[in-house]
C-alpha cells in the first residue's frame, strides 16, 4: 500500500506546483500593458507603413531604405513595418486608414489629396514645373511647406516629397499632338485637373485604381494611360500598349504623410531619428528616381515592342501652350497667390 502512494503523493505534490506557477503566470500577464500595435512590450515603436506599388518602384525601394535607416538611427527604438502593394488598403482606403490610424504612414500620391485640400491641385497641372531643378525649387521651399501645412487640419501631418518621375503617355495608337486625345479613354487618378486635361482635348477618362489598369488595358476597356516609366515598367503597361509618347506633360510624386496625432506623441529623439531618415531617403530618391527611369527605359525596349516616340523641342512647346490653357480653370481653387509663385518658378526653367 505504501509503495503505490508515494508516486501518488509525489503526482498530487507536481500537479499542485504547475498550479501556482501556472496562476502565478496568469496574473503577470494581466498586469502586462495592452500592445496597442504601435509600441512592443520591450517599448519599441512600431510604425506601419502602408503603400500601394510594387516594392521594385521608386516609391517602394525608398520606403525599404527608410525603414532600415530609422532603426539604424533610433538605435531600434522604432521600426517601421513596410506594406507594399496595397497589401493592406487600397490608394483609396489608405488615407481614411491614416486618418483612423490603422496606419501611421502612407506615401499617396500628390493627386489623391487634392480632395482633402484644393491647394494640391497645383501639382497636378501639366508643366508646372517643367525640369528637376524646377521640382526641387519648389518643393523644397516655401511651396512644399504651405502644401504639406495645409494637410494638418485633417488630422495629418506631412514629413516630405519623394519623387518619383515625369509622367510619358501610352496608348493603342500613336499620340504626337494634343489634338491626338481626341476619342481616347485614358485611364487617369482621381483628379479634377487631369480630368480637365484630357477632356479639353475631347478625350474620356476613368479613374481606375492602380493595380486594375493592366486588366482594364488587356481587355480594351481603356486604350490609354499616362504614368511614369517605372510604373509603366514593374506593371508591365508595355504589354498591353502599342506605342509610348515620351513627354514629360507631368510630375508624379509622393507625399510622405504621418498620422499627426500619433506623431505629437512621440518623444522628441524619435522624432528627430525619423526625420533625419527621411530627409536621408528623400535626398537618396531624387537620384534614385531619375537612375531608374534611364535603366526601366531601356528595359522596356528591350523587353518589348511598343514604339516610342520622343517630342521635339517645337512639339512640346506646341503641348505647354495647349495644355496650359487649364491654369485659368484651377487658379481660384488653388489659390492665385500660390499659382503666382509656382508660375515664377516655372518661367524660371523654362528654355
Amino acid at each position: 500500500m505504501r509503495s503505490f502512494l508515494t508516486p501518488l503523493l509525489f503526482i498530487l505534490i507536481g500537479l499542485g506546483i504547475a498550479s501556482v506557477i501556472a496562476f502565478q503566470s496568469f496574473s503577470l500577464e494581466k498586469q502586462l500593458p495592452e500592445d496597442d500595435e504601435q509600441q512592443g512590450l520591450n517599448g519599441q515603436v512600431i510604425i506601419k507603413f502602408s503603400h500601394v506599388v510594387a516594392e521594385n518602384t521608386p516609391k517602394g525601394l525608398a520606403a525599404q531604405r527608410f525603414a532600415s535607416l530609422v532603426e539604424k538611427y533610433s538605435d531600434q527604438k522604432v521600426r517601421v513595418e513596410v506594406y507594399p502593394n496595397q497589401s493592406l488598403y487600397s490608394d483609396g482606403e489608405e488615407i481614411e486608414a491614416l486618418q483612423r490610424n490603422e496606419v501611421q504612414m502612407i506615401a499617396p500620391a500628390a493627386s489623391k489629396l487634392t480632395e482633402l485640400s484644393p491647394k494640391w491641385q497645383l501639382l497636378d497641372l501639366p508643366f508646372i514645373f517643367p525640369n528637376h531643378d524646377a521640382l526641387k525649387d519648389a518643393l523644397g521651399g516655401d511651396i512644399g511647406k504651405e502644401l504639406l501645412g495645409a494637410l494638418e487640419e485633417q488630422d495629418i501631418k506631412g514629413l516630405s516629397f519623394w519623387s518619383n518621375n515625369f509622367k510619358q503617355i501610352t496608348s493603342n495608337s500613336p499620340i504626337r499632338h494634343p489634338s491626338d486625345f481626341k476619342g481616347k479613354n485614358f485611364r487617369i487618378m482621381k483628379s479634377r485637373v487631369l480630368e480637365e486635361q484630357f477632356r479639353h482635348f475631347g478625350a474620356t477618362t476613368s479613374m481606375t485604381a492602380f493595380n486594375d489598369t493592366f486588366r482594364n488595358l488587356e481587355k480594351n476597356q481603356l486604350d490609354s494611360q499616362e504614368n511614369t516609366i517605372s510604373n509603366i515598367n514593374s506593371k508591365k503597361l508595355y504589354q498591353v500598349q502599342k506605342y509610348m509618347t515620351i513627354s514629360d506633360h507631368g510630375y508624379l510624386g509622393y507625399a510622405v504623410l504621418v498620422n499627426k496625432q500619433f506623431w505629437d506623441g512621440l518623444p522628441r529623439d524619435i522624432k528627430e531619428d525619423i526625420e533625419k531618415a527621411m530627409a536621408e531617403t528623400t535626398d537618396w530618391l531624387w537620384d534614385k528616381s531619375q537612375e531608374m527611369n534611364t535603366q526601366q527605359m531601356q528595359e522596356i525596349k528591350s523587353n518589348s515592342n511598343i514604339q516610342i516616340y520622343q517630342l521635339t523641342e517645337d512639339e512640346k512647346k506646341e503641348w505647354m501652350r495647349e495644355m496650359t490653357v487649364v491654369y485659368e480653370e484651377f487658379e481660384p481653387s488653388i489659390g492665385k497667390d500660390l499659382m503666382e509663385r509656382a508660375q515664377l518658378i516655372r518661367n524660371k526653367y523654362t528654355p
